[in-house]
């Protein structure tokens, strides 16, 4: 598969961007923290230079505790003020004023010093679509101040929130790149939902999905789906007799699985025939709402 998407609005988001950075004291980057070096936009280094830095690893209900430890770490390692929150159960929120005024704190010296009191820290949110960034602004202030959607492209233009008399925040629309250099990053951006699916070939992705899972996570959808393992087995890896062949260890077949999903699910089509398309639909679903379970696909 061919991963690409960057309509129209995302070029002039960017140029807004560009054109807001010189307001704001901190640039507040929003990652998946399934993927978090896939769902970083390699432009925000470039567009926040010599500005405070805070990279949160939002959703992290969804991922791996001890990942996400790991990744917190390695973002700290790297400079960065990081912290990890789940902001649709507003979880690790509350720190995350502290942190914001700990990132400024040279600002707010370098103010006060100056006889300048009580001037709001102003942060720039940014990542890319479908990260949570409305939905973790909504939480931040206990109110409804952005439209959210579980899908990219949501935020179209940019909003000035203020949260209190220290902080006020400037939602972005989200943005990627233009051209992904490696396909695997697209791949994963569009299995967390940050790429159009109406682009995509939705069993194609779900094939890649089982694959990933099959390596680092093995035998999780033959559970959560009450499926027979041996009926998802790669036959290719087998010789004539059964066994597992000597060229290495019988994996799943992703389409094998994807029926078996389907059969599991109920998905049918007329003549009771398996609705392969509707099980894809409904694994990446279960996925991006860690119904599976808590999965990292990306390791420091």
């Amino acid at each position: 598969m061919h991963f690409q998407w960057y309509p129209g609005h995302m070029t002039k988001a960017k140029r807004m961007m560009q054109e807001n950075m010189k307001l704001v004291d901190l640039v507040i980057e929003l990652v998946d923290a399934r993927i978090p070096l896939s769902s970083r936009n390699p432009d925000i280094d470039e567009l926040g230079k010599n500005k405070a830095r805070l990279v949160l690893l939002n959703k992290a209900d969804l991922a791996e505790e001890r990942w996400n430890d790991a990744w917190e770490e390695y973002f700290k390692e790297r400079g960065f003020l990081a912290a990890k929150v789940n902001s649709r159960k507003n979880s690790g929120m509350k720190p995350v004023h502290g942190v914001i005024q700990e990132a400024c704190k040279e600002k707010i010296e370098r103010d006060r010093k100056r006889g300048i009191l009580n001037r709001p820290v102003r942060a720039m949110v940014v990542g890319i679509p479908n990260v949570g960034k409305s939905t973790f602004i909504n939480s931040l202030a206990g109110r409804a101040c952005t439209k959210t959607g579980n899908k990219p492209g949501v935020t179209k233009g940019k909003q000035w929130i203020r949260l209190n008399k220290q902080v006020e925040l400037l939602d972005t629309p989200g943005i990627l790149w233009p051209k992904f250099e490696d396909q695997q990053v697209g791949l994963r951006m569009a299995l967390i939902g940050s790429i159009k699916d109406e682009i995509l070939n939705t069993e194609e992705l779900a094939a890649e999905l089982i694959r990933a899972l099959d390596i680092h996570y093995p035998g999780i959808l033959e559970e959560k789906y009450r499926i027979d393992a041996d009926e998802a087995v790669n036959t290719d890896h087998m010789d004539r007799t059964g066994n597992i062949s000597a060229d290495g260890q019988a994996s799943v077949d992703p389409y094998r699985m994807l029926a078996g999903i389907a059969e599991s699910r109920h998905c049918l089509l007329r003549g009771n025939e398996l609705d392969t398309d509707k099980a894809a639909a409904l694994l990446l679903d279960d996925f991006r709402n860690g119904r599976i379970g808590r999965l990292t696909l990306e390791y420091p």
